[in-house]
């Protein structure tokens, strides 16, 4: 393995710890704001679900049309990429 290739997957690894802090928060945030109940928690619940049906359809059809690369890192560290910038934009909005 080339020392390009370890950079790859450190990447990819960190990336991934960062992916799971983040969506921790989220969880957090949408817990909260499911846990006060009312018609806004209902929107939340559905949107949640909706959001993870959506950002997984997507993400299988741009690993379909070969979007995410051709390699093993790459595709790894596009797919993390991706939820990330999902995971990112609820953030921003639970906050």
């Amino acid at each position: 393995m080339s020392k390009r290739s370890n950079k790859s997957w450190m990447s990819a690894g960190f990336d991934a710890w960062s992916l799971g802090w983040e969506s921790a928060a989220v969880m957090g945030l949408r817990a909260t704001k499911i846990a006060q109940g009312g018609p806004e928690a209902q929107r939340e619940a559905e949107r949640m679900v909706s959001e993870k049906l959506t950002a997984a359809y997507e993400l299988q059809l741009a690993m379909m049309t070969g979007a995410l690369g051709m390699s093993p890192a790459t595709t790894t560290r596009k797919a993390l990429a991706h939820y990330r910038r999902k995971v990112r934009a609820n953030a921003r909005r639970l906050s």
